[in-house]
């Protein structure tokens, strides 16, 4: 029985979902392991559902205050356009580039930043990625803007912080693309929320960013899900970081505030099986004509316990005490 029945969708995105479900695309209850495929967010030529994410990216530019972050020139920018690879290549050993990186990363916005060896797991169907390493960034979303959704035409602040921090992503893994292009190596930036080749959960999870949290965003040890990912492939030599599993995934076997909190009732309770994976999941087919309803939502990643300020510290101790006891 859903537990937030009152939703009904609206007909103008459901009408343009195809035959096939968007569960089906991204593998859900398949037992087969496989790279994820293009979907929702990848040009709509590559994808099957093209029509409903433009209807959704219209719905999202009649707000001006959204259409302003994701026009060509929004505020701030989104970072400088590639420079030419230096010729001659800088010799560091790469425990002290991935020190740079991560400096450099730091202080030109960014707030988290890991690295991962790359994976086929990294990349989608159909496309590929050469470079060996990615490096993944992190920016903070202001919690007093994010909970404010779900947004409005008429109060569209938990939808325009989203849309300002997607463009500060840009900015810092562009910038960090030259810096590593200066030193005579390639690289290149991936930023959202539009995907290209890179799945970058899955890389920032291994990067040390975070545990997947039941309402199929990440969980970060500082900031909970209150932050957005842009990432930079590259073939500088670098050295992976570990994974940091400070007891997220356990709390959300116990908690159902994403749960009770989604209007459409989207967010499973339990783990389902996904491409061979057993994960937490969120079902786009429910998700989506809410998402598009909303300009954007964030419901579920504002209600998240992790998410208030100075909360997930808490957690995190609270987690640990309980461990020490069983």
């Amino acid at each position: 029985m859903a537990r937030n029945p009152a939703y009904v969708a609206n007909p103008a995105f459901t009408d343009l979902f195809p035959e096939i479900s968007g569960n089906a695309v991204n593998g859900l209850g398949s037992t087969q392991p496989r790279q994820a495929s293009p979907f929702f967010w990848h040009p709509a030529g590559k994808q099957t559902h093209g029509a409903l994410q433009t209807a959704v990216t219209e719905h999202l530019q009649r707000v001006p205050e959204l259409s302003n972050h994701f026009s060509r020139n929004p505020p701030g920018g989104r970072g400088p356009k590639p420079i030419n690879q230096a010729r001659q290549r800088v010799d560091k050993p790469a425990a002290i580039w991935a020190k740079d990186v991560k400096s450099f990363a730091l202080s030109h916005e960014g707030d988290l930043v890991g690295i991962a060896k790359m994976s086929p797991d990294y990349v989608y169907e159909g496309y590929e990625i050469k470079e060996p390493w990615v490096i993944l960034v992190g920016v903070a979303m202001a919690y007093d803007e994010l909970a404010q959704v779900p947004a409005t035409f008429d109060n569209p602040t938990g939808a325009v912080v989203v849309a300002k921090e997607y463009n500060r992503a840009a900015r810092v893994c562009r910038k960090l693309t030259n810096y590593i292009l200066s030193q005579g190596y390639y690289a290149k930036a991936y930023q959202g929320p539009y995907a290209s080749a890179l799945n970058m959960i899955p890389a920032a999870i291994d990067a040390g960013l975070g545990e997947l949290g039941k309402h199929g965003s990440m969980i970060n040890r500082e900031y909970g899900s209150s932050f957005r990912l842009s990432a930079v492939t590259t073939d500088l030599p670098l050295l992976a970081d570990e994974r940091d599993e400070f007891g997220a995934d356990d709390y959300c076997t116990r908690c159902e505030a994403c749960v009770r909190a989604c209007p459409p009732d989207a967010i499973f309770d339990n783990k389902q099986m996904v491409r061979g994976v057993s994960k937490w999941y969120v079902d786009f087919d429910k998700c989506i004509p809410y998402f598009g309803d909303t300009f954007g939502c964030g419901i579920c990643i504002a209600r998240c316990p992790f998410s208030r300020p100075g909360n997930a510290f808490r957690l995190i101790e609270r987690i640990n005490k309980q461990s020490a006891k069983d």
